[in-house]
């Protein structure tokens, strides 16, 4: 494991108080030795770039890191470009339909947001679906 450079501040990632109960319930059911949760962009979507979150074992010499209570989200520098200003939140609408949804809360952000569907904004128990 590499020795991480950056530490990711509220401006350039933030959680909600519901994503981050869900995401520390997710962390209490993986048994793995698990780094934490990264978040990624990919090329698609409606605005162009796709989010995601995985369970990660790994810390790179490119990567930034912003510490909750009971979990690390982790973000490469790549990814940041996209990411900055987002704001992931968990939406429950019941049924079993249940997400991790990206919003874009800072106009200069480039990328998330979007439509409102997965390409864009949206990640299921993490990873997009």
């Amino acid at each position: 494991m590499s020795e991480v450079q950056n530490i990711l501040s509220n401006s350039d990632l933030s959680l909600t108080e519901t994503a981050q109960g869900k995401m520390s319930e997710l962390m209490i059911q993986i048994e793995d030795d698990i780094a934490g949760v990264r978040v990624y962009a990919t090329p698609g979507g409606c605005s162009g770039i796709s989010f995601g979150m995985s369970f990660t074992d790994q810390l790179n010499g490119n990567d930034s890191v912003r510490d909750y209570d009971s979990f690390k989200v982790i973000v490469d520098d790549g990814t940041l470009e996209h990411l900055r200003g987002v704001e992931i939140d968990f939406v429950d609408r019941g049924n079993g339909e249940a997400s991790f949804v990206f919003n874009n809360i800072q106009p200069a952000a480039s990328g998330g947001g979007g439509c409102g569907s997965c390409g864009s904004s949206q990640a299921q128990g993490g990873g997009c679906s």
